[in-house]
């Protein structure tokens, strides 16, 4: 049996805080083969740099995921395709830089991973994910073990059709964006892990991450104001997997919360 940790939206300071001080201790608790992590929100609360990436993977985060806050820091373009453990979604346009996935390793076997970005409610100019997933499945066909597949997208209905179209064909099927933890963790009847939002990585006294007076302020006027990152009750949100070395069905999946 291995073990794969999916660590939700990193959000700001206090999401890369928690993770670089409670990674170590979590991989030994857990007997941790892999450890995932998006990390679209991790540079104050919008994109990320190339410093703060190192600093993940040097925490041991094995490899990081992003989302449409991709190029949201300026000189991340330039530096993306210097970090071999990080992709950026798969189904932006081939023109972008960095890779489209990755594979990592542990005691042997081989985990391919990839994210597709939803189409409904995000602006990004994007394949269809569903096509998208079938051409990466059949790119990594033959090259790794299992595959991981993140649907970054905020329409719930988006992601459940997604886990439910591969089903059987990949080893989990986990939702981002949203930063809300849902309640619906569960293996599919052909062996495909699925959760439609892992949660935020963060602080939890908050909207999504952002201090919460100046993001009410602008549901009652509409008026425009700087949404900071916000501070308090800071958790790590994240899927634990279990994934049959024989047969590369999960076997298991549930959420896992840890508070600073």
């Amino acid at each position: 049996m291995l073990k794969l940790l999916f660590i939700g939206d990193i959000v700001g300071r206090p999401g890369r805080d928690i993770v670089n001080a409670q990674l170590a201790a979590l991989r030994q608790r857990h007997a941790l083969d892999f450890v995932v992590a998006n990390a679209e929100n991790s540079a104050a609360g919008a994109g990320i740099t190339g410093k703060i990436a190192q600093s993940l993977l040097g925490a041991g985060v094995d490899a990081i995921t992003l989302g449409d806050h991709v190029w949201d820091q300026r000189e991340w373009a330039s530096e993306i395709g210097q970090l071999d453990r990080v992709c950026r979604p798969a189904n932006l346009p081939a023109s972008c830089p960095g890779w489209d996935h990755l594979v990592i390793e542990a005691r042997g076997f081989r985990l391919g991973l990839f994210t597709v970005l939803g189409r409904h409610f995000l602006g990004m100019k994007a394949e269809c994910p569903f096509l998208c997933a079938d051409r990466m499945i059949e790119k990594l066909r033959g090259q790794v073990d299992a595959i991981l597949v993140e649907v970054h997208a905020e329409a719930t209905s988006e992601k459940q059709a997604l886990g439910w179209y591969l089903d059987g064909r990949v080893t989990a099927v986990l939702g981002t964006h949203t930063h809300v933890p849902t309640a619906d963790a569960r293996v599919l009847p052909k062996g495909t892990a699925f959760m439609c939002d892992v949660g935020m990585t963060g602080p939890y006294a908050s909207v999504l991450g952002r201090e919460i007076e100046p993001v009410v302020g602008k549901f009652l006027d509409g008026m425009p104001r700087r949404f900071g990152v916000a501070t308090d009750d800071v958790r790590l949100s994240a899927a634990l997997v279990e994934i049959s070395a024989r047969n590369t069905h999960a076997q298991k999946i549930e959420l896992l919360t840890v508070h600073a």
